[in-house]
């Protein structure tokens, strides 16, 4: 995902292509013939090697991730056009090349093992050469997978390691040498073979196989289905099923963009036909898509990498990630609601939508694998004997009914398809790995923690909102895991110096990381939303960035008060700050559409705003007023609905 890519949105509003175009992993290329078959081959041995290292855990954790890199990067040279209009049904002259250079790469550092261990500090000028060669084409490649943004942010950390000495200010230091540049990017633990690549050549594999698998078993049509029985009928159904659909799926996507070209192609086209105004209906799948990215228990594969950052239980990470998750999508609920009733639109017929018995009767096995990767965790499985047994799960799953129409051939499918998804996340991994590098070796996270602190003068809410800022500029145009990686570097300590607890600390970067997905100018999942809906992409935008209001207002909550990510002495602490949460969020929601019971008048529009931000800080005094405010309205306003209900057109 890059900012060309945002070039290309606009192209297929304009010119009405496929919207699956806007995704850049469905820009790879198709391979006629013997090359094809190679291809292949090749992913079924990546995801055979993988799972031997999984299972046996022989693998030296170095030897594993450089592996892991022979096959990602040369599969990635041969798979990803090095342009947008390159071809695609055939590898170039030169990609082959590159992939084998690469490939060679790794096999001088495999062969050369132990001595390269030995030489430490000391490597010879092949070493070196070699090691800004490797550096060099793992940034190409993640350029084509993933976009310009990642390679443009870890090139300025590179020329920031080495050009120091004459930075300004607080950002100075000494400068550091090519070689010492080059040995600490490759050669060490702190760089491209870091943990953020490890932890993707261990658990994130594994569940984006996991997720591969479960996709070829037709949940994506279930949760459909589910999303319809449960809310399809209610004022403006089909924009709430979005909101459903999205939140389901992004247990499983790991892609914003994927979620709205996946599930918009659906919920967007019925929106409009409703009635919904065409930047609202993009907006909304825009926003529900972009939180199914911080919705357990995979969170675009972050979950994983948060737990290794901070060292902690994975399960400990899903749990912290609950209730924000669920105040997020509850946000978009109600505002998706509040809008349908302010332009008198109704849902679908409940004749044309099926019931969620029979639905759950008839499919609700699919929810199987699902199930036991949690009860796997829960049970106290490591991430990756969850993994393992989940995609068994997977694989049994559609056929406990008679009459599956799932075939074996499909299910098999997913090895390749699964091994081809993670070619992507691992660039990225790899490349900011470069940013985790250079920070460490520099200082430079203690450096911006103590220039951020001083100009915020030690207050808690403007360096929130600093570091907010910092987030969505930094994750603009990168992809979840990268996105992830990069604010938790630089933006997560600044706040963990403030005194916010490490795990709010890390949300609150992430969150906000991801919600540069729906901020213009790069909403990148509302431009793919806009694609399909044939509306504005600014536009679309700004409407995905009011739906997502509460996105924008739950990490204050949970980094003021951490009660809302699970870190309380007993269940009953969370109960109050949860529900003073969610009427807060009601009288944002309701500011923001300017329709609560009725139409709202632009000064009560304000009053509510004010009271729904009162009670999302964490004191009683400012609930209580708050709970009274939105209170009185809602009576104040009860002859004026009466009105607005006998105005409405009828069914």
């Amino acid at each position: 995902m890059d900012s060309s890519k945002a070039d290309a949105v606009g192209d297929t509003v304009k010119q009405g292509a496929d919207p699956a175009d806007l995704d850049r992993e469905s820009r790879t290329r198709t391979l006629p013939g013997i090359q094809n078959r190679l291809i292949t081959i090749l992913l079924i041995c990546f995801t055979a090697f993988q799972l031997y290292s999984a299972i046996t855990n022989t693998v030296p954790a170095q030897l594993l991730r450089m592996c892991h890199l022979a096959f990602v990067i040369p599969l990635t040279y041969w798979l990803y056009p090095a342009t947008k209009n390159g071809r695609r049904d055939r590898i170039s002259l030169i990609d082959f090349v590159l992939g084998l250079i690469f490939l060679g790469i790794i096999a001088y550092y495999v062969l050369n093992f132990e001595d390269i261990l030995m030489r430490v500090g000391d490597y010879t000028r092949l070493d070196i050469v070699i090691g800004a060669v490797a550096v060099l084409l793992i940034m190409e490649a993640c350029r084509r997978a993933v976009g310009i943004p990642l390679v443009m942010i870890s090139s300025i950390f590179i020329l920031y390691a080495y050009f120091g000495k004459v930075m300004p200010g607080f950002l100075n230091h000494r400068g550091y040498s090519t070689v010492r540049i080059v040995s600490q990017l490759f050669y060490s633990t702190e760089g491209v073979i870091g943990s953020p690549l490890g932890v993707c050549a261990t658990f994130v594999f594994l569940f984006i196989l996991f997720g591969a698998f479960l996709e070829r078993t037709g949940i994506g049509q279930f949760f459909t289905d589910f999303a319809n029985s449960i809310a399809g009928h209610s004022p403006g159904g089909p924009a709430k099923v979005a909101v459903l659909n999205s939140a389901l799926m992004g247990t499983v996507s790991g892609s914003s963009v994927s979620n709205v070209v996946t599930t918009g192609s659906f919920t967007i086209p019925l929106m409009k036909s409703l009635g919904y105004p065409k930047e609202f209906a993009a907006g909304v799948e825009a926003s529900a898509s972009t939180g199914g990215q911080i919705m357990p228990p995979i969170m675009g594969a972050a979950a994983f990498l948060i737990s290794e950052m901070i060292n902690v239980n994975y399960m400990d990470v899903v749990k912290a990630a609950i209730i924000p998750a669920l105040l997020y999508f509850t946000g978009i609920y109600i505002t998706v609601d509040f809008t349908a009733k302010k332009l008198g639109l109704r849902g679908l017929p409940k004749e044309q939508l099926p019931k969620l018995g029979p639905l759950l009767l008839r499919q609700g096995h699919l929810l199987l694998p699902l199930a036991a990767i949690i009860t796997f965790l829960l049970a106290g499985f490591s991430c990756t004997r969850a993994a393992l047994w989940g995609i068994v799960v997977c694989i049994i799953a559609p056929f406990l009914r008679k009459g599956t129409r799932v075939s074996p051939k499909l299910i098999l499918e997913a090895i390749p398809a699964g091994a081809r998804s993670v070619l992507s996340v691992s660039c990225a991994c790899s490349t900011a790995g470069i940013v985790v590098g250079i920070v460490t070796m520099t200082g430079l996270g203690l450096k911006l923690g103590d220039g951020l602190l001083s100009l915020t003068h030690g207050m808690l809410i403007p360096t929130l909102f600093c570091t907010m800022i910092t987030s969505i500029v930094l994750g603009m145009g990168v992809p979840t895991t990268a996105n992830y990686l990069i604010t938790a570097t630089v933006a997560a300590p600044i706040l963990i110096k403030m005194g916010v607890p490490i795990m709010a600390a890390h949300l609150f970067s992430f969150y906000f990381g991801i919600m540069s997905d729906v901020t213009p100018p790069v909403a990148l999942a509302a431009y793919a939303g806009s694609a399909i809906a044939k509306s504005d992409p600014l536009k679309s935008g700004i409407e995905a960035s009011k739906l997502a209001i509460g996105a924008f207002l739950v990490p204050y909550m949970f980094a003021m008060n951490p009660v809302l990510i699970m870190q309380a002495d007993s269940p009953l602490q969370v109960i109050q700050p949860l529900i003073t949460a969610v009427l807060g969020m009601v009288g944002i929601s309701a500011a923001m559409t300017g329709f609560f019971r009725a139409p709202l008048r632009w000064y009560e529009r304000i009053v509510l705003a004010a009271a729904g931000l009162m009670m999302l800080y964490p004191e009683i005094i400012t609930d209580i007023i708050g709970i009274v405010v939105i209170a009185a309205l809602y009576f104040a306003l009860k002859s004026r609905a009466a009105s607005h209900r006998a105005a409405m057109p009828p069914i």
